[in-house]
């Protein structure tokens, strides 16, 4: 089996692109946190991340540089050369799923409203139940 399970913050705003048939592709990168410390100092990977079709629309649209996403998917690992004729393997996570941690109100987006009031009501503004409020079952028939 091969997935992965990823938290982190994007590196750069996410780029959207199309393949030549017109299949949309989405490619962002991940800084994620190690649980664990080197030296005193937290190490950090960095992960290159696609997504494809609606999904990487969806990254493309309501994410960008500094957010908290969490990915799933799987793994690919790639083989090339670089320009001194070195062997390099690039990781390469290919995105099934991708959820935006980052709270709306955070982000920034002007795209879209926060939902969430930006604070509880006061104990005054609480709306208190009355006995009128429920309902005494009076037209039950048993």
């Amino acid at each position: 089996m091969n997935k992965v399970f990823l938290i982190g913050n994007l590196t750069r705003d996410p780029e959207l692109t199309e393949t030549s048939s017109g299949v949309a592709i989405c490619r962002f990168a991940i800084a994620v946190n190690r649980n664990y410390t080197s030296g005193g100092e937290r190490q950090t990977d960095f992960f290159n991340c696609t997504a494809w079709r609606g999904l990487g629309e969806n990254v493309a649209r309501y994410a960008k540089k500094g957010n908290k996403v969490a990915v799933v998917g799987s793994v690919e690992l790639r083989n090339y050369e670089d320009s001194q004729g070195v062997r390099r393997t690039a990781v390469d996570i290919n995105c099934n799923d991708v959820e935006f941690l980052t709270p709306r109100a955070q982000s920034g987006d002007s795209g879209y409203e926060s939902d969430i009031p930006s604070s509880a009501p006061s104990h005054s503004e609480r709306r208190k139940p009355t006995l009128q409020s429920f309902d005494d079952d009076g037209d039950i028939p048993f």
